[in-house]
């Protein structure tokens, strides 16, 4: 059963990682419960205080997560249209293969969001920025958060080696 936990734990790490790409999956609580899964083996002891302060951790930055698209957008004049094209943009740089498609498809789609608001092109170019950097502000510290777990997950999974996998010795 401890495998089965472990090898669910990785999935769980690799899937929370993917999750800080896609704005459909929240990935620092998914990697989060890879690193609770890996706990809930008969081997690891329970150490509530990290569980506690990576799971702080994971949702303090899901919810910034959803506030810095929000203040850069608005920092740079953006609207909600501009951040639901960002939104809408990545999903279709994701699925359409074009080179680069997770960097340009949200700028693109923060750009289209904002002129179909009505704003002028300067300003729809200012905020479609404004979105974008956002973006990748949220996203750049999702993924850190998400590295920072797997990197505790493997830590904590090569400390108790030996007895999690007694037939490698």
């Amino acid at each position: 059963m401890d495998i089965f936990l472990v090898i669910l734990g990785l999935i769980l790490m690799f899937v929370g990682i993917i999750g800080s790409f896609l704005p459909v999956l929240p990935g620092p609580p998914i990697s989060w419960l890879g690193i609770l899964v890996l706990h809930l083996t008969s081997v690891v002891p329970k150490e509530y205080w990290l569980l506690g302060a990576t799971l702080a951790v994971a949702v303090i930055i899901w919810v910034l997560d959803y506030i810095i698209p929000i203040l850069g957008a608005k920092k740079f004049g953006g609207t909600k249209a501009g951040m639901v094209g960002t939104a809408i943009g990545l999903i279709l740089g994701i699925v359409i293969p074009i080179p680069g498609g997770i960097i340009i498809g949200p700028f693109l789609g923060a750009l289209v969001g904002e002129l179909t608001n009505k704003v002028d092109n300067k300003t729809a170019l200012k905020a479609a920025f404004g979105s974008f950097l956002g973006f990748l502000t949220g996203t750049f510290l999702k993924f850190a958060v998400s590295i920072i777990f797997l990197v505790l997950f493997i830590s904590k999974t090569w400390e108790y080696k030996n007895e999690l996998f007694p037939f490698i010795n």
